[in-house]
């Protein structure tokens, strides 16, 4: 990396040019309070930002209206003292200062910074990235789907967010780890195995010896894997099974070792799918985490130890051991409830964590899960994306981690509401192999990756989705992530279609790019000093789907400007200026796009 390129690393141009105005302000104030010009007070709380209409100046402060109070003074007034004690702005970011209306202070960047914007986009291929998280180690949870069968279109969605909000995280200097929580032990997996059982017995003695309980898992890939395990073990659980009631045959031995048996041979064989399927949509996590390690390892145990002693749950008078949920759990929320006998819900004040058998909860190991994350690895935060259907969970977990000597605030959860797919305006109601769930692997059969992680990424976690199948596979600009594609694929065509008549990039090291005064050019130039703390922003608030939006935004911006601005046969100055500004545009679609996971065409 050259000096120059060094000059760009980590670059925020918005960022700085917001805190190069905060500081000259401050600076104002105090010389204005020195000299007399203000009275000597407490510097008000003020804001710095980009106004929506940036034609009355690029950054404007209300710290004049702020300070009325403070200074007793009216704002006009201030606003005038201010600019009369404002340091020397030669060697700033800025051209010039305003006062306007009431007292709004306007501040003009220089062309020479919107020069250096352009200079950076193009000097620095990893533009975009800055240490805004100074290498805080953050945890993203996401998927974690169940594994007794494969996954559905919701986890799709999940996918896409928890992947995308980890990169944005990752580019905005915190270290990232993507987590994957395997439930593999606890009711769920009694009840897999169950459901293989049953339909392993089944297949030599009938469906009407041996009826599938209701409460079973009912999808046909339970009866493929009872299949493929009939295959290589034959029917030798079949006799100690036989001859006895339903009651009888579920609280037998050998019914026991029968599912243990099946769950040792299917429980693996799902986990793989899972891996198979989440990789194959370019989804790599750097931990599995299986829950049976924390029963294992006796660390669910040791936390209910710990909240024993800590006064959070108290022994029950038939030895079960009940949390105070909703004593720690108010201050997020909305409380969990409870079904009671007459079908009301009502608020689940007292919760169990170790049943009167002696067996813990799901929410005893979910508790040890999250004590885990935070305090025996040690992240700063814990983020788990999770389906909306989970909402009355949340206070109770961040309530938890109050309730054990953690704090709740460490704990946060993207709540992300539901898909629904569509084909020619209509719902899609599909039935496969699989069952009636619409599954990842059949999406993905239909749907190109890239249009699938582009399209669930484009609206916020809160947001419903309706997944149009047929703008999914659409090869033109309906397809926003074919669209944002072909704008990096023409800046490709322009650069090479340049090359061929002899025309050379110089460097962005000899461009002046002060020369980029055009309309077309400046909202371009705006949008590519935006995009590092678009990156921040989205990780600040989780939500990545505003980066599909800019680089959309952007996209377009750029169509404009090829439409506006001739490269080709432009003063040869101009013209180099305009390729830095192209190959910056270029760097960061490539840079959202990599980002995401998303294919780069230099050709369509």
């Amino acid at each position: 990396m050259t000096e120059f390129e060094k000059t760009y690393q980590n670059y925020n141009p918005r960022q700085a040019a917001l805190d190069e105005a905060r500081a000259l302000l401050t600076a104002a104030a105090k010389a204005a309070m020195a000299d007399g010009a203000l009275p000597e007070a407490d510097l008000p709380a003020f804001i710095v930002e980009i106004p929506a209409d940036v034609k009355n100046g690029d950054i404007a402060s209300n710290i004049a209206m702020a300070g009325a109070r403070s200074w007793r003074k009216a704002p006009r007034m201030i606003a005038d003292a201010l600019l009369a004690h404002l340091p020397s702005m030669e060697n700033s970011v800025f051209a010039k200062v305003e006062v306007a209306g009431p007292g709004f202070i306007n501040l003009f960047l220089s062309q020479s910074f919107w020069a250096g914007v352009v200079l950076g986009a193009c000097a620095n291929r990893e533009y975009g990235r800055t240490d805004h998280g100074k290498g805080a180690k953050y945890n993203v949870e996401f998927v974690s789907a169940n594994p007794t069968g494969p996954m559905h279109m919701g986890n799709a969605r999940g996918g896409a967010l928890g992947d995308c909000l980890a990169a944005v995280l990752d580019w905005s200097g915190y270290d990232v780890t993507r987590e994957f929580y395997i439930n593999d032990a606890g009711n769920q997996i009694q009840k897999f195995g169950k459901s293989l059982a049953v339909r392993y017995l089944q297949k030599y003695c009938g469906e009407e010896t041996f009826p599938l309980p209701a409460e079973c898992y009912q999808g046909g890939d339970i009866k493929v894997l009872a299949g493929e395990f009939a295959d290589i073990n034959g029917d030798k659980y079949v006799a100690a099974c036989s001859g006895l009631s339903e009651e009888a045959l579920f609280e037998s031995e050998a019914f026991a070792q029968l599912k243990d048996a099946l769950v040792a041979y299917a429980l693996p064989k799902n986990i793989a799918a899972l891996k198979r399927d989440l990789g194959k949509y370019r989804i790599d996590y750097d931990v599995w985490f299986h829950e049976s390690t924390l029963h294992e390892s006796g660390a669910v145990m040791a936390v209910v130890d710990k909240l024993l002693e800590l006064g959070a749950c108290y022994k029950a008078e038939d030895g079960a051991i009940m949390y105070r949920s909703a004593q720690y759990a108010a201050k997020y929320g909305t409380v969990n409830k409870k079904k009671t006998e007459d079908g009301t819900e009502e608020e689940a004040k007292d919760e169990v964590l170790v049943r009167a058998n002696g067996i813990p909860t799901y929410f005893a190991a979910d508790i040890a899960y999250h004590y885990n994350k935070l305090a025996t690895r040690g992240f700063a935060k814990a983020i788990d994306v999770w389906g909306a259907d989970h909402h009355g969970h949340v206070a109770r977990m961040k309530g938890a981690m109050d309730a054990i000597g953690l704090h709740g605030e460490d704990l946060d959860v993207v709540l992300m509401q539901m898909v629904n797919l569509m084909r020619d305006g209509q719902p899609v109601r599909m039935s496969k192999r699989t069952g009636n769930a619409i599954t990842l692997t059949d999406l993905l059969e239909e749907v190109p990756i890239d249009s699938a992680r582009f399209l669930f990424n484009m609206h916020d976690a809160g947001s419903g989705i309706d997944f149009d199948l047929d703008q999914a596979v659409k090869t033109d600009n309906d397809n926003p992530v074919y669209y944002v594609q072909y704008a990096h694929a023409r800046i490709c065509s322009i650069l090479k279609k340049m090359e061929s008549e002899g025309v050379q990039f110089a460097g962005a090291e000899k461009v002046d790019a002060t020369l980029l005064t055009e309309p077309s050019e400046m909202d371009l130039i705006r949008m590519l000093a935006a995009f590092p703390q678009e990156i921040v922003m989205a990780a600040e608030k989780y939500d990545p789907s505003r980066i599909n939006r800019f680089v959309i935004d952007l996209a377009s911006a750029f169509h404009r400007f090829y439409g506006n601005c001739r490269i080709q046969g432009a003063d040869p100055a101009v013209q180099q200026a305009r390729l830095a500004l192209c190959i910056g545009v270029k760097n960061v679609i490539f840079n959202v796009l990599t980002m995401f996971k998303i294919n780069v065409p230099e050709k369509m």
